[in-house]
């Protein structure tokens, strides 16, 4: 027994095959049609209460099983009608004679009419949303799974939710591509209703007068009662079928049952209900028009919707009051809490501390951050902190993102340990448009210079981006150039981003690979401060620490005689001249300015010790003349791809670097010894010292 309720759903099917053969008897027929209507009702009850189409995702499969169901009892009910001279159970019979009322044509129209609305309107319908919703369900199916994938990378799920809401991304899209083809089992059900009436009528006259002997008014009464009582017992649990279908395929945006939805949304508009009470009360007054039906129904809409809306304006005031007082008690609940918090003053220090990166911005910015509203600032910040982390080895800290009212509402700002060092503008619905060189065209738009990196541009509407781009401009959108300014931002002031924490954590994640290497140079031959400076040193100038274990030996040897970390750091960049040289060079060949073989003496010989190693006692008016050549020879690098480069001798790149840093962070300077051998130098510009 128990074996064959494990496999009930296998022997239903079989039965109802076997139906299709086996003769049954009109009482057996009708309980076949009881149970068929029963079963369609049920089915249509739910489609009306389930929130979700995938809470009834065997819906496809029982629409094939009662699909075949009713043909096996039409077929069975066809037997009996033209084999018993039209009897076939007391249903078909009762329906028949209810229907008919003793005219065969006004019988034959309703049962016409049924039979059209289930196939023109219902099935139709629910075919043709059955074929969209399929359709778009797997048009979007590549999104939301990026939507996933995103949502797991930036951490607001774990890898079970993202599982989960892939499976009923995959359920979804399996549901409706079986919906699209088990509506077409609705279709052909229908048509097949209209072939199995036509078939019981013909051949019940063919039967009646050939075999029967009986009179042509005789054999329309017997047999039009039979068949219009056996094609409403299929169509009406067929129409409660197709009811279900559409039901199903319409509900995607539903949050409750049907009845739920019905009630709440048509008592949240009782203004409408007000209006059309008032609008049959007005067509009343048409001459001939029944009145008192106008006048009952119009007064009762009229009603209705009036105490709706007195009940809707007393829940509005009674929820602001509540809104209020549960504000007021939140607050004077906050005070306390936090009046009572910073009593103890170990929790005042929280009060003191900043963050290590702030992006603030105006309200017109925050559907670009916020991802309720589809912003994607967030998980294209993730993607920067993913890429930068394997360019330059350092982790990137959390960035605080939050709208300021003190700012413009296009504007933003850019703080780095609670300190504001850039800013910028965005125009929300626009483009932006970098000039090239030499543009082909002009473009009309409001003028602009780009916040990353100092570019005159244009802010463009949206219909002119293509037009723009066919004139040689760089299109960007809004999001893009906010990201790269932060990203900019961020790269430039990524030295101070390494706090004493983070060293510990990278000096810890090297000791999982070379533990012998962290335990020779920390704490016995370098501390975790000078480590640090000599990390800092080299992120300043854009050099990339992910080759730890290099820097880690090269510090080692370079103790045993050099205890200057300046030094060292020479010596690490020195180790990393692949590093170096891959990230500056472009093609196979370096473009450089380099220094006068004078200057680079007069730099030599103004060198002066001091008590933290020797420093640059440069003569004002050389100094002054130098900074202006490196102003004017930088500017050849702008119709190149390449950052600008200055190449000098190894003894004298500090005490250069050190010189121009102020003027021009962006420049960065390299010595003979940092560069591979294989790699050509071409010297577009010279610093002199006259």
């Amino acid at each position: 027994m128990r074996r064959i309720l494990d496999n009930a759903a296998t022997v239903v099917v079989v039965l109802i095959v076997l139906l299709l053969i086996i003769p049954l008897s009109p009482f057996l027929v009708d309980v076949m049609i009881i149970l068929n209507i029963s079963i369609s009702l049920i089915i249509l009850m739910i489609s009306m209460n389930i929130k979700s189409p995938l809470e009834f995702s065997i819906f496809p499969s029982m629409l094939l099983v009662t699909t075949l169901f009713r043909i096996a009892i039409n077929v069975s009910s066809t037997r009996n009608i033209l084999g018993n001279q039209g009897v076939s159970g007391a249903v078909i019979q009762a329906m028949g004679d209810f229907v008919l009322r003793g005219n065969v044509v006004v019988g034959a129209i309703i049962f016409l009419i049924i039979v059209l609305v289930q196939f023109i309107v219902i099935t139709k319908g629910a075919e043709r949303v059955s074929e969209v919703a399929a359709r778009f369900t797997l048009d979007a199916m590549p999104g939301k799974q990026m939507a996933i994938d995103a949502d797991l990378s930036s951490g607001l799920i774990d890898e079970t939710a993202a599982r989960e809401r892939r499976e009923k991304i995959q359920k979804e899209a399996d549901f409706y591509g079986s919906m699209d083809g088990a509506t077409k089992i609705v279709k052909g059900d229908a048509i097949m209703s209209l072939i199995i009436t036509a078939v019981n009528f013909l051949g019940g006259v063919v039967i009646g007068m050939v075999q029967g002997g009986m009179e042509l008014s005789q054999v329309l009464s017997v047999y039009s009662i039979a068949t219009v009582g056996d094609g409403l017992v299929s169509q009406i649990p067929s129409l409660m079928i197709s009811t279900a279908t559409g039901m199903i395929v319409t509900r995607a945006a539903a949050e409750g049952s049907l009845n739920e939805d019905a009630s709440k949304q048509f008592a949240g508009q009782p203004r409408a209900i007000l209006i059309t009470g008032c609008v049959l009360l007005v067509l009343m007054l048409v001459p001939g028009m029944p009145k008192p039906q106008f006048a009952v129904i119009g007064a009762v809409l009229v009603l209705g919707g009036y105490q709706m809306l007195r009940r809707m304006e007393a829940m509005a005031v009674l929820d602001s009051h509540a809104a209020a007082v549960q504000e007021d008690a939140l607050l004077q609940e906050q005070a306390q809490a936090e009046e009572a918090n910073f009593k103890d003053i170990n929790n005042v220090y929280s009060l003191i501390t900043v963050e290590p990166i702030e992006m603030e911005f105006g309200y017109s910015l925050i559907p670009l951050v916020d991802e309720s509203s589809g912003g994607k600032m967030i998980d294209r910040i993730v993607i920067f902190r993913r890429q930068y982390a394997q360019e330059m080895g350092l982790v990137i800290p959390s960035i605080r993102l939050r709208d300021s009212s003190g700012l413009n509402t296009n504007q933003y700002v850019i703080k780095i340990k609670g300190e504001e060092v850039a800013k910028g503008e965005i125009l929300v619905d626009y483009y932006l448009a970098l000039e090239p060189p030499n543009p082909e065209k002009e473009i009309d738009g409001i003028d602009t210079i780009e916040p990353a990196y100092g570019i005159p541009s244009k802010w463009i509407t949206v219909d002119k981006k293509e037009m723009a781009e066919i004139y040689g401009y760089t299109v960007i959108d809004p999001l893009s150039v906010m990201l790269t300014h932060l990203s900019e931002t961020v790269k430039t002031h990524a030295h101070e981003l390494l706090n004493r924490q983070e060293v510990v954590r990278l000096v810890e994640n090297m000791k999982k690979q070379s533990p012998e290497l962290v335990e020779e140079l920390i704490p016995g031959t370098l501390s975790y401060g000078n480590f640090q400076r000599i990390l800092t040193n080299l992120l300043k100038e854009g050099i990339p620490i992910k080759d730890m274990e290099t820097i880690m030996e090269v510090i080692i040897d370079s103790s045993m005689s050099i205890k200057d970390l300046d030094t060292i750091t020479e010596n690490i960049r020195v180790a990393l001249k692949r590093t170096i040289t891959r990230r500056f060079c472009e093609g196979g060949s370096m473009r450089v300015v380099t220094l006068d073989a004078n200057l680079e003496k007069s730099i030599i010989t103004s060198l002066t010790a001091g008590d933290r190693g020797p420093y640059l006692a440069l003569n004002p008016d050389v100094m002054q003349n130098v900074i202006t050549q490196v102003g004017e020879e930088i500017k050849k690098f702008n119709n190149f791809a390449q950052s600008p480069v200055i190449l000098t001798s190894q003894v004298v790149r500090v005490h250069f670097y050190h010189l121009i840093e102020q003027f021009y962070p962006n420049v960065y300077v390299l010595s003979f010894n940092e560069i591979s051998n294989n790699i050509q130098i071409q010297a577009v510009g010279n610093i002199t010292a006259a």
